[in-house]
C-alpha cells in the first residue's frame, strides 16, 4: 500500500468515526433539553417556608441567595439563583395551609399565603414574573423571568364554599389539591381515615366548578376513591402535582396502577415528587420501623417521656434512614412511561416543602443532574422536553381551552348557611 493510499484510508475513517465520536453526552442531551424547555415545576413551599421563618415579613428577605443556614440549622432549598442554576422557567408556588377543622381560618391563611407569594415575586421582577395564563407564562419565560403561578394545597382552602372557590380564582390561584393530609367534608385524604368513599355531591361540584373556572384539579395527597371520581367527573385534564407511583413505592400518597389509565385517557400529567419517603422503598420501611420502636419505647415508658426520647434517640443512632440515589426518581419516570407514555409525565420538586431528598437532588439546581441520569437512560431530547415543561403546559391550556369553551355557562350555586 502507498502513502498515498494510507492516508486516503485515514481520511475516510476519520470521516466514518468522527459522528460516533461527537456524539452526545448524557449531559449535553439534558443540557439542550433545559435550555430550549426549561422546568415547569409542580409544587414548590417556598410561601409556606416564609411563613414558619420569618411570619411572613419578608421587606428585608434576602431571595437571591438563601443558603445561609436558619437557626434551626436547616438550609432552605430555593432561591433565585440556585433556580436559574436548575434551569427552572416556572413554578407554581404552593399557598399551602395546614389541615384543620376550623375552615374559615384555613381560608384567611389561604389568602394570607397568596398575598406573601405575590409580594415576593413583586420584589424581583427582574427575575420572577406572575402568571394568570398560559400565555403570560410563556412570555415571561422568554424573557428570561422564572414565571409563577399560585396553586392551593389542600381543599380546606375554600371552606366548603363554591364562592371562596371563584375568589381564588380571581387572586390568581391556578390549581387546587383538593385534600391535604386530612379528609375534607367533602373529600377522603390519602393519609386520613376515608369518610365519604372518594368525593361527596358537593365535592363532585368542586370540581365542575373548577372546570368551568379554568383551574386544574390537583389529585396529590387524595384517596384512590377520590381520584376515580374526579376523574370520572372532570373533563380537562388533571394533574398530581407533586405524587410518586405505588409500583415502584407502595405509599398511600402515590398514584396506583388502578388510577393511572384514567389519567391517560384524561390527558392529565404526574409530576413525580423528588420526596424521597415517597420514592424509596427502602426509606418507607425505615419510618415504619421507626413507627413502630416509637411506640414500642412510649409503652416501656409510659410515665418518663425523657426515657422514652433518650431511648429513641439511640435507636435513631444505631439505625441511621438509607440514602435515596438519584435513581430512584428516575425508577418512578421509567414506571409512568411505561405504564402510560411520556406525555403524562413531569416533574413536582416539593421543595422547602420536605425534609429528605435522593442524593444529588437535595435543591432547586439538581434538575439537571437528574435530567442526565434520564438522557443516561436512553430517553432522548424531545421526550425531555416534554417532561420538563411540555406536558404541563399542554395540561394547562387544555383546562384553559376547557374553560373558554363553558363562558356561556352560569356559576354553579350552592346555598349558604343562613
Amino acid at each position: 500500500m502507498t502513502k498515498s493510499h494510507l492516508l486516503a484510508g485515514l481520511a475516510a475513517f476519520a470521516l466514518v468515526s468522527t459522528p460516533a465520536l461527537a456524539q452526545k453526552t448524557p449531559e449535553a442531551i439534558a443540557e439542550a433539553a433545559l435550555k430550549k424547555a426549561p422546568v415547569f415545576d409542580g409544587h414548590n413551599d417556598v410561601p409556606w417556608e416564609l411563613r414558619g421563618s420569618v411570619g411572613n415579613v419578608i421587606n428585608d428577605f434576602d431571595f437571591n441567595d438563601t443558603t445561609k443556614p436558619k437557626p434551626d440549622g436547616t438550609v432552605m432549598h430555593t432561591d433565585i439563583q440556585r433556580l436559574r442554576k436548575g434551569h427552572v422557567g416556572a413554578q407554581f408556588w404552593s399557598v399551602y395551609v395546614p389541615s384543620n377543622t376550623n375552615e374559615q381560618q384555613a381560608v384567611q391563611q389561604t389568602i394570607e399565603q397568596v398575598d406573601v407569594a405575590k409580594r415576593l415575586i413583586a420584589r424581583y421582577p427582574n427575575d420572577l414574573g406572575f402568571a394568570r395564563t398560559s400565555a403570560e407564562l410563556e412570555s415571561q419565560m422568554k424573557a428570561g423571568k422564572v414565571a409563577g403561578m399560585l396553586g392551593a394545597e389542600g381543599g380546606q382552602s375554600i371552606g366548603s364554599s363554591l364562592a371562596v372557590l371563584r375568589e381564588l380564582y380571581g387572586m390568581g390561584v391556578r390549581y387546587m389539591t383538593l385534600t391535604h393530609g386530612k379528609t375534607t367534608p367533602w373529600a377522603d385524604s390519602a393519609t386520613d381515615a376515608p369518610q365519604h368513599d372518594g368525593l361527596t355531591d358537593f365535592g363532585k361540584q368542586v370540581v365542575r366548578e373548577m372546570n368551568r373556572l379554568g383551574m386544574i384539579v390537583d389529585l396529590s395527597h387524595v384517596s384512590e376513591a377520590t381520584m376515580k371520581d374526579a376523574l370520572e367527573v372532570s373533563h380537562a385534564p388533571v394533574m398530581f402535582s407533586h405524587s410518586g407511583v405505588r409500583g415502584v413505592n407502595d405509599h398511600p400518597r402515590n398514584v396506583p396502577d388502578s388510577v393511572l389509565p384514567a389519567v391517560k385517557a384524561n390527558g392529565g400529567v404526574v409530576m413525580v415528587v423528588l420526596y424521597a419517603a415517597f420514592l424509596d422503598p427502602k426509606l418507607r420501611e425505615h419510618g415504619l420501623s421507626r413507627t413502630a420502636e416509637k411506640a414500642r419505647l412510649d409503652a416501656r415508658y409510659v410515665g418518663d417521656p425523657d426515657a422514652a426520647a433518650a431511648a429513641l434517640k439511640a435507636w435513631d443512632v444505631a439505625n441511621p434512614a438509607p440514602q435515596t440515589p438519584i435513581g430512584l426518581a428516575a425508577d418512578h419516570i421509567d414506571y409512568l412511561k411505561q405504564a402510560i407514555g411520556v406525555d403524562h409525565i413531569g416533574i413536582g420538586g416539593d421543595y422547602d416543602g420536605m425534609d429528605a431528598t435522593p442524593v444529588g437532588l437535595e435543591d432547586v439546581t439538581g434538575y439537571p443532574r437528574l435530567f442526565a441520569e434520564l438522557a443516561r437512560r436512553g430517553y432522548t431530547q424531545a421526550e425531555l422536553e416534554k417532561i420538563s415543561s411540555g406536558n404541563m403546559m399542554r395540561v394547562l391550556k387544555a383546562v384553559e381551552a376547557y374553560a373558554a369553551s363553558q363562558k356561556g355557562q352560569p356559576p354553579i350555586e350552592t346555598p349558604v348557611a343562613k
